[in-house]
């Protein structure tokens, strides 16, 4: 990378923090909020309607989580890049990090990256990230009773040609603290399919989960909303709507406000 790039990617802000109160009794994180890319990196070779799809961040999670952050006057902790540039939810030995093919969408920029390039982006975006998130939860469980964990995805509606039926999914490993009342509440709501632990499995090794809640201890909840249901002001302000009870009560719940370790099903040794 030559000289004036690499000023440029190291003036780029990685991480977005929206302040709390430390006794919220949880914690939002959004992994993929945002789908911009350092300069210095361009486009990474990618038409910009590609970064516009699923591919190129969450679409609506970073309204949907600072709006019930706002709401909950709970911390959030978001990044800022594209998950085409490095993939905040992947362990850095992860080999989806950096994805040189994704949805069918080949990524020019990634082609070549070694593992030189791979730890500057390591180092740059992906630590940025964890590092807020891990000092934000240090202060929490110093100030207070440890916080349930709460992430904010979402998924596109038709995969592969395949109608997706949920309006939203659960994702967990095994820890079922902060799970249940979640599906409870979501399941209680007229109309909707809930999925539970679908389209994907909650136990991932290293990700964002793993490293931050399953290793501590801490509740957690990895929420999926169909993208298109939070595209626009009013979808993101009705599932806000949906959410904020079902998040007072896990954060009110002694249960899900104390350390309590599960062994991960990635766990085999």
């Amino acid at each position: 990378m030559i000289e004036t790039a690499a000023v440029a990617v190291e003036a780029f802000q990685p991480t977005e923090y929206v302040d709390g109160n430390f006794d919220a009794g949880l914690l939002l994180l959004c992994d993929h909020a945002r789908n911009a890319v350092p300069p210095g990196y361009g486009d990474l070779g990618v038409p910009k309607e590609q970064f516009e799809r699923h591919i190129g961040y969450d679409i609506g999670a970073r309204a949907v989580t600072i709006e019930l952050a706002n709401r909950l006057k709970a911390p959030a902790c978001l990044s800022t890049f594209s998950r085409l540039l490095i993939d905040p939810n992947r362990g850095e030995d992860d080999p989806t990090l950096v994805m040189r093919l994704s949805d069918g969408a080949v990524v020019p920029g990634n082609a070549k990256v070694d593992e030189t390039e791979r730890a500057y982006r390591i180092a740059q975006f992906h630590k940025p990230y964890h590092d807020m998130i891990d000092h934000t939860l240090d202060v929490m469980i110093e100030k207070s009773e440890p916080p349930a964990v709460i992430s904010i995805h979402s998924f596109t509606p038709v995969w592969r040609g395949v109608p997706r039926p949920w309006h939203a999914t659960v994702l967990w490993d095994s820890d079922p603290r902060a799970v249940k009342p979640m599906l409870e509440g979501l399941r209680a709501q007229d109309g909707l399919v809930v999925g539970d632990n679908e389209p994907y499995d909650g136990a991932l090794k290293n990700d964002t989960m793993y490293r931050h809640a399953t290793r501590r201890g801490l509740s957690q909840v990895l929420l999926e909303l169909r993208q298109d249901l939070i595209a626009d002001e009013a979808g993101v302000l009705e599932w806000a709507d949906r959410l904020e009870p079902i998040l007072r009560d896990i954060a009110q719940r002694s249960d899900c406000r104390k350390v309590q370790h599960f062994k991960s099903r990635t766990d085999t040794d």
